[in-house]
């Protein structure tokens, strides 16, 4: 008997919320990564002169910029919360099925109300 290949359709597979939270905590940190040389060229354009400090106030005042920076604040602040999560597990804090499920769901929620809390004083 011959085996053949199986197809996984990955759309169909569902993961768990700990899942979850390893795949955003590492893409948060991958995006924050990119984020570095935007971020430092911003920095030195504003403390440049005053026309530079000028001129990333109306780059940052654009709608697509403070989508950007509304994700970058989520990618800290979710990145932050999942890497004390993980930190805990390692001291065998919360190891247990439901403990992890259920601190894998309270670092999702934490992060969006925390992100929607900043960027409304923010703006």
């Amino acid at each position: 008997m011959q085996r053949r290949p199986v197809y996984l359709n990955l759309f169909k597979i569902t993961l768990p919320a700990t899942a979850w939270v390893s795949v955003l905590h590492r893409a948060s940190g991958v995006l924050m990564f990119l984020a570095i040389p935007a971020s430092i060229y911003l920095l030195g354009l504003s403390l440049r002169d005053s026309s530079g400090y000028n001129q990333v106030l109306s780059i940052l005042s654009h709608p697509i910029s403070l989508l950007v920076m509304l994700s970058m604040l989520w990618a800290l602040i979710h990145h932050l919360l999942a890497g004390i999560r993980f930190l805990l597990i390692d001291i065998d804090i919360g190891i247990e099925k439901e403990s992890s499920r259920r601190s894998a769901w309270w670092v999702v929620i934490a992060a969006l109300i925390l992100t929607l809390m900043i960027a409304g004083v923010l703006i």
